[in-house]
């Protein structure tokens, strides 16, 4: 008997594999002045092992109640940094701290949306460990060529560099999954800012991947109402592409793009 109900709702499958444990703590990489947020901490599985080494500079993020009271309960050394709050609506900033390290088994209805968090507040963090649904792991550290890269790939792997570090099976957890887990450790990347278009790179990561198993020319069309028949890319399908191919073809369908605009301005202006 758990003295927590894991709920359903919010994804909660508690880590109980104490090796695994060891694990998550020993790939962890903190600076000297880096704070630690361990997300979801439930029944404090990592938070016990965190709280002896990283001590005042450990946060947790908890939105179920039943958890926090658990947690109040048996780490009241935690006392305001642990936080109860949404951990995709939290105010990050208000954290005293320029560098966040984030750690956590996450409930797997809301990782993709915590790894494009991590993605918006990249200046400030360095590095992450996490454990996800082995399914969304594989695909978030996926290489061009692999029927697993897709968007959660290509936009993630734009500012950080992904380690697939092991696989854990249900009997890891209590509940057990369905599915098996895996840890992955997230390092920043030396790239301060896309060197294109972010929004129109977004729009043709999310348009190719939309259509992916139309050939590029055909998504890019139907997406941007731009042909590409004579580029190298145009019977490629998407997962063929990395960020770096991306990039490329945004930069090229940008000039374009501002070709059209100047020429359609110039037909107008002469009217």
């Amino acid at each position: 008997m758990l003295p927590v109900t894991p709920k359903k709702c919010m994804g909660q499958h508690f880590l109980i594999d104490e090796l695994a444990i060891d694990r998550i703590v020993a790939a962890l990489e903190l600076g000297s002045t880096d704070l630690l947020v361990e997300i979801g901490p439930g029944l404090g599985a990592l938070t016990a092992r965190l709280l002896p080494e990283y001590g005042t500079r450990l946060h947790c993020v908890e939105v179920d109640r039943e958890a926090i009271a658990y947690l109040e309960a048996h780490y009241p050394s935690l006392t305001t940094r642990l936080h109860r709050a949404d951990c995709l609506r939290f105010d990050y900033a208000t954290l005293p701290a320029d560098r966040l390290v984030f750690v956590g088994n996450l409930p797997y209805n809301i990782s993709s949306q915590i790894l494009f968090l991590l993605v918006a507040l990249r200046e400030r963090v360095p590095s992450a460990v996490f454990m996800l649904q082995r399914e969304v792991a594989y695909r978030l550290a996926a290489k061009k060529g692999t029927k697993e890269n897709g968007i959660l790939s290509i936009l993630v792997q734009c500012y950080f560099d992904v380690e697939l570090l092991f696989d854990l099976p249900p009997e890891s957890f209590n509940p057990p999954p369905k599915v098996h887990s895996s840890v992955v450790r997230l390092t920043r990347n030396q790239r301060k800012e896309l060197p294109c278009d972010v929004a129109l790179f977004e729009r043709i990561v999310k348009g190719a991947f939309g259509q992916r198993r139309k050939m590029l020319r055909n998504s890019i069309e139907s997406t941007l109402g731009i042909r590409i028949d004579e580029l190298p890319q145009a019977t490629l399908r998407p997962e063929a592409l990395d960020t770096e191919d991306f990039i490329l073809l945004t930069q090229e369908l940008s000039d374009r793009i501002d070709a059209q605009d100047a020429t359609n301005h110039s037909a107008l202006s002469q009217e």
